[in-house]
């Protein structure tokens, strides 16, 4: 359990200070760097996730005797236990991010989608209805929920993928020396 939880945590604060360093570079501050923010975000999160998975389930694979098999079923365990911790705590950043840190992110994500829909053409009174769904859906709770959804699925789908990388079967037992013939 403890394999699971330092990969998780590591993965939620690298999470953390990659959303700092956008926050303190201005790309979630305003509506015009905000998209480009995500997809560096989106990238590098990509990579600090792929990371923590690979590191984690080999660091758990190396606590199973050689002797057993350590296949692609447990490989995958040890990968969803380590996204359950990173979801769980990363949420719990992002809770702290959002509220306390930088509680206009909301605002600029909204100001953001208006000028995405402006640029599309819909009418003011589509907009309205539009920001108030927006609006309501942002509620730090369904937020929180959202997260532990998205974060669950989509680092299962990450752990379905490097599981495959770090699965190893099971070392035979070493034979003892044939007997020598009188």
């Amino acid at each position: 359990m403890k394999t699971y939880v330092t990969y998780g945590v590591v993965w939620a604060l690298a999470g953390a200070l990659l959303n700092l360093a956008l926050f303190f570079t201005g790309f979630h501050s305003s509506p015009e760097k905000l998209q480009t923010g995500q997809w560096i975000a989106l990238a590098i999160g990509l990579v600090i996730g792929v990371t923590c998975l690979l590191l984690g389930t080999k660091a758990r694979r190396q606590e199973v005797p050689a002797t057993e098999a350590f296949g692609y079923g447990r490989a995958l365990g040890a990968g969803v236990m380590i996204v359950l911790f990173a979801t769980l705590f990363g949420t719990v950043l992002q809770y702290v991010y959002a509220n306390m840190i930088n509680p206009n992110l909301q605002e600029v994500a909204v100001q953001a989608q208006i000028a995405k829909w402006e640029a599309a053409g819909m009418s003011s009174s589509q907009m309205e209805a539009a920001e108030g769904m927006m609006r309501k859906m942002s509620h730090p709770a369904l937020q929180a929920v959202f997260q532990i959804i998205g974060g669950m699925l989509f680092g299962t789908i990450l752990a379905l993928i490097t599981s495959a990388f770090v699965k190893r079967p099971a070392a035979p037992l070493a034979e003892p020396p044939p007997a020598a013939a009188s």
